[in-house]
Order: structure tokens, then C-alpha cells, then sequence
């Protein structure tokens, strides 16, 4: 009780209500589970070496994108070089390793995998003259510096990319021995690496391209927005708004998430990170430990399918498929938006299933006083967004809203000085935001090479359309089995990986059978990349879902398929703007994509009613298929079904009405 009241305190003060009893226990699972949140954390002389590099690294990276004077393949694999010699010295080789210690070993690996790539930025000028005429030793540093990528990549990014990327080269050693549409006539280890390690098709390509420009800002930005304390005000913010409802702890879950998703890059640190608070105070309104894991877990994970940053995939999306940035930003606005409202309405219904109230509304900050306070916080996040809308550059719009997080921390530590209070923003918090990003990029950079393997494969090989074409040809070019076997395949290829190397692998290798198909490019990038997110709730791996169970101490297992259920909608929607691109604004405008995205948000009530069992009562078996066959004909795009689908839900919110109060009249 007295640790309760204590809650309630720091929610009626509006203080960080994160639990910092078990910050080191949320920390060591952080690393378990998410190999980027596993780096080392010296407390000596060797965290200077770490933060010296990253000073560096972070400079070269404002001057290049400042200046534009440094070449696109310099510029890559100097970023490399940095990334390579920073994943050795902050990430140890094994989750047992101590990571208070820096072994010669790992020093010598950062070395040599920066020197490979330094390699390219010091022969440049000759590799280009050569043009394709490759030395002995060319080959040699190419072949150590893409094993050495891939130690880096089983330490940070995970064993699923890596095998993918393997099997990748394997396959284009062995194809001359393969049946079917995999043959083709095979190459030599020079030819492989040489493409791979020094063309712009391969490890150098347009996703290291991305991730070396304005994936790096963003990172960079959204290190200085942490740094700001936006994530608590995003959790009072919340608790204003929605903390007295009912169920008000997971409806707070639902929408912290979703806003903590604008600039978070990863399901299962979303999940810790607000999860630490939001589960326990579920957990204490009456909620179930698997459900109330399972709120945070599928909220936190659509946090990568919210834009504008969309755990960086965004960029690299728009990178793809040579479109703008604000189109991509554009295109995810109403699935997202359907995703976050169906969990919102399902947590609303379990919350009036089992009768739960939510927060005394004296305990929760008030919402006026909190934006007079902290309102300032969101303006970063604004200035961006208007940039791009404006029509400005990626680049140009990280860079102003970087520039306005400098403003508010230097202004905010003017007002602290002249308070009498000690700077809220300094040089060494300055220190921690630039350690951070450059701590922070080198999981996107791994991923983003490892991609450009798979990527240099398909291009050398041009296995990417024959994986297309097999798909279409084992489902008989039938539309629904296709998009059927390329959701599993998503899925299945998504399971453990982090949200950038999940769109580049989903992308590469399932999203050309649907564009095969006729569809659009970005409704199948859109579709890959959803179902590829889902694995981190979808059974058995579900690492966003395991995180959800450990804080909840609930079954993991019960925990993801709890999620799976929330997430429905992840489930529904992207086949919805396969058929129908006008969901995603294709070729038309926010006011005629409006009717489908009502059209959607009604049938996702039908269908979250039908999943819970309860609407305005306790639903029988029937009324459940009902409530299931109106939502997916109000979701469906089209006229017609829209109108069945809407009536028939009329006729079940009044049948359940009457029977409510008839049975209530009963009773009395």
C-alpha cells in the first residue's frame, strides 16, 4: 500500500514514474533480449577511448552532410570504418561476457574492421582507376572486412540476418548445382567479393547510403529529444488525457507508445522503457499479468509502424523506392493510426468486461498546467514535420530540429543558471547525447550492410525475381495466396531481427512477388514491412511480447498470443491497402482516403468486439461471428460491404443494448 500511495504521489507531482528499484533488473533484460541495448559500461579510463571515437565520428558526419564535399562511397565506408571499430569496443563477443572489460582481442577487430574500410577511402582514387581490375590484396582486405562485419553483426544485430546473408553467398558460390529456378551459373570468390566489398550494388549500397546521411541525424536528433525528458512528458501527457478512464493505465500504454514510436527504434526497448511503468500500474487496476504484457508489447511495437521515423525504415523505404520522404510519411499515417485505434478499443472493452475503473483524476497531472510547463518539448517534433511538408529535404528537417533542440536545452539552462538551479543541459549531457547516437547508429549500420550482402546477391544473381516468380508460381498467381505465403514468409523472416534489417530483408526477398502481381511498389514495401514488425509479438520468437511477459512476470507464451490478438489489426490492414492503395493516399488526397480509413475504424470495432467477447455485454457465439463478418465487411474497400457491414452492426450495438437492459430491469 505504501509503495502504491508513493506512485500516486510522483503521479500527482507529474515526476518520472518509471520504478527505479529495478533499473538495473530492466537494464539486464533490455540486453537479453535486445542485443543493441547489450554494450559494454566501463567505469574507467576505457570509456574515454569510446567517447573520443564518437566525437569523431559524429563530427565527420555533421561536416559531410553539412559540406556535401565528402564522395558517396568515402563518405560509406568512412562511416563503416567508425561503426566497425566502435561495435568491438562497445559490444562484447557473448550475452555472458562482463562488459566492464576490454579485452586486446576485441581492440584488434574494431581495428582491422575499420582499417578494411579505410582501406577503400585511402586507395580510392586507384580502385576507380582500376575499374573492376582487382589486385590480390584488394581481394584479401575485401574478404576480412566482410567476415569481420558479420562478428559484429551475430554481437549486435542477431543470428537471423546473418544467416540469411550467408546463405545468400552460398547460394551465389553453389549455383550451378541447384534445380529449378534457383540455378544459375555460379561465382568465384573474387568476383563475389569484389562486387560485394567495393560496388555500390553490394555492402556500399543504398541502404549503408541512407543510414550514412539522414538515418544518422534522425538518431542523432532523436538522442538530443531523449535527452530533453520528452519521454516522461509523452507519459504525463498521457496520463492527463487518458489516466482517469476506464482502464486508464493501458489506454495511457496504447498512446505513450504510439508517440514514443516518433522517435524510438526498437519494439522491445519501447516495451521496457514505458512498459516499467505502465504494466505494474495495469497490473494493480485489475488487469491480468498476460494482458497487461500484452497491451504494452503490441502498442510498442506499432511504435515502429508510427511515423514520421518509423524505426528508421521510413528513410530507407523512401531510399528504395526513390520517393519522398514525406510520401512514405504520408502513406503510413492511416494504417497506423487503424492499428493503434484497434488495440485502444480492445483495451476498452476488456476494461468494461471486467469492470475497471481508472485513476482518481486528483492523482494525474493536469493537462493545461503540464503544456504551459513542458509544451515546449514537442516543438522539435513540429518544426520537422512542417519542414517536410514544406516540401524541405530529410536532411534539411533533422538538421532543424536538431538545431531547435540545441536552442531549448541552451535556453532552458539559462533560466536553470539564472534560477539559481544547476543547468539543465550541459557539456556533459552534451558528451551523453553524442556517445549515445553514435552508440545508437551502429545497429542500424550493421544491419544496413549486412542488407547490401543480400541486396549485392540479388543483384549478381538476380534471384530476387525468381523468389518472386516461385511464389507466384506455387500459388498459381492467385492474388490471396500469394500475399498469404508473402505475410508468412515476412514473418518468419522478421523473427528476432530489429526493425531496419526487417524492412531491408522483407523488402529484398518477398516484396517483389507482390509487385510481380501488378500491385503498387509502396503498398508491397508497406505490406512486407508490417508483417516482418509482427514477429516481434507473432508466437514462437516474439521478443517484444517475451519483454512484456518478464516485467509482467506472466507466461511469455500466453503473453504473445494476447498480443497477437490486440495487434488484429496488423493483421487486416495491410491487405486492405494491397486491394485498395488509397489507404495509404496513392494518387489521391487525405479527404477521399478519409471514408475508407471511418469505413476501417468501424469495422475494427466489429472485429475487436468479436475477438473479446464483449461489446456492451458478454457476447454469445454467434454474436461474435456476427460482430467478426460486419467489421471485415465495414474494412473491406468497398461500397456495398461498407453499407451490410455498418447495419449490421447497428442491429447488434441495439440487440445487445435492449438485452443489457432487459436483463438489468431482471435482476432489479
Amino acid at each position: 500500500m505504501e509503495k502504491e500511495t508513493n506512485v500516486n504521489q510522483q503521479v500527482e507531482k507529474g515526476d518520472n514514474l518509471t520504478p527505479t528499484a529495478n533499473e538495473v533488473d530492466l537494464q539486464q533484460l533490455m540486453g537479453e533480449l535486445d542485443k543493441e541495448q547489450a554494450y559494454r559500461q566501463h567505469g574507467c579510463w576505457r570509456q574515454y577511448i569510446t567517447v573520443i571515437v564518437s566525437i569523431l565520428f559524429v563530427a565527420f558526419q555533421l561536416y559531410a552532410s553539412l559540406s556535401g564535399r565528402v564522395t558517396a562511397q568515402i563518405l560509406r565506408a568512412t562511416h563503416l570504418a567508425f561503426v566497425q571499430l566502435l561495435a568491438f569496443l562497445l559490444f562484447p563477443p557473448t550475452k555472458k561476457s562482463p562488459r566492464n572489460k576490454l579485452p586486446w582481442y576485441d581492440i584488434v577487430l574494431g581495428l582491422i574492421g575499420s582499417a578494411c574500410w579505410m582501406y577503400v577511402v585511402i586507395n580510392f582514387q586507384d580502385l576507380a582507376r582500376r575499374t573492376g581490375a582487382f589486385l590480390p590484396q584488394d581481394i584479401i582486405v575485401g574478404v576480412i572486412g566482410i567476415l569481420v562485419l558479420m562478428e559484429s553483426c551475430r554481437r549486435i544485430v542477431g543470428i537471423p540476418i546473418l544467416i540469411i546473408a550467408s546463405a545468400f553467398i552460398l547460394y551465389a558460390f553453389l549455383g550451378a548445382y541447384l534445380p529449378g529456378f534457383l540455378n544459375h551459373r555460379g561465382y568465384k570468390l573474387d568476383r563475389i567479393t569484389a562486387h560485394l566489398f567495393y560496388n555500390t550494388e553490394g555492402i556500399m549500397g543504398v541502404p549503408l547510403g541512407a543510414c550514412s546521411t539522414f538515418i544518422f541525424l534522425f538518431i542523432l536528433f532523436g538522442a538530443l529529444l531523449e535527452k530533453t525528458g520528452i519521454g516522461q512528458f509523452f507519459i504525463d501527457t498521457c496520463n492527463a488525457i487518458a489516466g482517469s478512464a476506464s482502464g486508464g493505465p493501458a489506454k495511457v500504454a496504447v498512446l505513450t507508445s504510439a508517440l514514443l514510436g516518433t522517435v524510438s527504434g526498437s519494439s522491445v526497448s519501447n516495451t521496457v522503457g514505458s512498459g516499467s511503468f505502465t504494466i505494474p500500474m495495469m497490473k494493480r487496476l485489475g488487469y491480468k499479468s498476460e494482458f497487461a504484457g500484452a497491451v504494452e508489447a503490441a502498442a510498442s511495437t506499432g511504435g515502429q509502424l508510427m511515423p514520421p521515423i518509423m524505426g528508421a525504415a521510413a528513410f530507407l523505404m523512401a531510399e528504395s523506392l526513390g520517393l519522398p520522404y514525406i510520401t512514405i510519411v504520408k502513406a503510413s499515417i492511416i494504417p497506423a493510426l487503424l492499428y493503434f485505434a484497434g488495440i485502444f478499443i480492445t483495451v476498452h472493452l476488456e476494461a468494461h468486461k471486467l469492470g475497471l475503473k481508472g485513476l482518481p483524476r486528483e492523482q494525474l497531472p493536469k493537462i493545461l498546467p503540464l503544456l504551459l510547463k513542458k509544451g515546449y518539448m514537442i516543438l522539435p517534433l513540429v518544426i520537422i514535420v512542417v519542414y517536410l511538408c514544406m516540401g524541405r529535404t530529410a536532411v534539411y528537417a533533422a538538421f532543424m530540429g536538431i538545431a531547435c533542440c540545441m536552442l531549448i536545452g541552451l535556453i532552458t539552462s539559462i533560466v536553470d543558471v539564472l534560477a539559481g538551479r544547476q543547468a539543465s543541459f550541459g557539456v556533459k549531457d552534451l558528451l551523453e547525447v553524442t556517445t549515445a547516437a553514435a552508440r545508437n547508429i551502429i545497429s542500424v549500420a550493421i544491419a544496413c550492410a549486412m542488407a547490401g550482402i543480400i541486396i549485392g546477391i540479388v543483384t549478381l544473381t538476380g534471384i530476387g525475381l525468381k523468389f518472386g516468380a516461385g511464389l507466384i508460381s506455387i500459388s498459381g498467381g492467385v492474388a490471396i495466396i500469394t500475399l498469404v505465403l508473402t505475410m508468412i514468409s515476412s514473418i518468419i523472416l522478421g523473427m528476432g531481427a530489429p526493425t531496419t534489417a526487417n524492412y531491408l530483408i522483407t523488402s529484398t526477398i518477398t516484396a517483389g512477388a507482390i509487385i510481380g502481381l501488378g500491385f503498387q511498389p509502396l503498398a508491397a514495401h508497406m505490406f512486407a514491412f508490417y508483417f516482418g514488425i509482427i514477429a516481434d509479438i507473432t508466437p514462437p520468437v516474439a521478443l517484444a511480447a517475451i519483454a512484456g511477459a518478464a516485467i509482467a512476470k506472466g507466461k511469455p507464451i500466453k503473453t504473445a498470443f494476447n498480443a497477437t490478438k490486440l495487434a488484429i489489426g496488423a493483421f487486416i490492414i495491410p491487405y486492405v491497402f494491397v486491394f485498395n492503395p488509397q489507404m495509404l493516399m496513392i494518387d489521391t488526397s487525405f479527404l477521399s482516403a478519409l471514408p475508407i480509413a471511418v469505413t476501417a475504424l468501424i469495422g475494427m470495432f466489429g472485429i475487436s468486439a468479436a475477438l473479446e467477447g464483449y461489446a456492451f455485454r458478454n457476447s454469445s457465439i454467434i454474436e461474435r461471428i456476427l460482430f467478426a463478418a460486419a467489421g471485415i465487411m465495414c474494412i473491406l474497400p468497398n461500397s456495398f460491404t461498407d453499407f451490410i457491414g455498418i447495419f449490421l452492426l447497428i442491429g447488434l450495438i441495439v440487440f445487445q443494448l435492449l438485452m443489457k437492459k432487459f436483463r438489468g430491469a431482471k435482476n432489479a
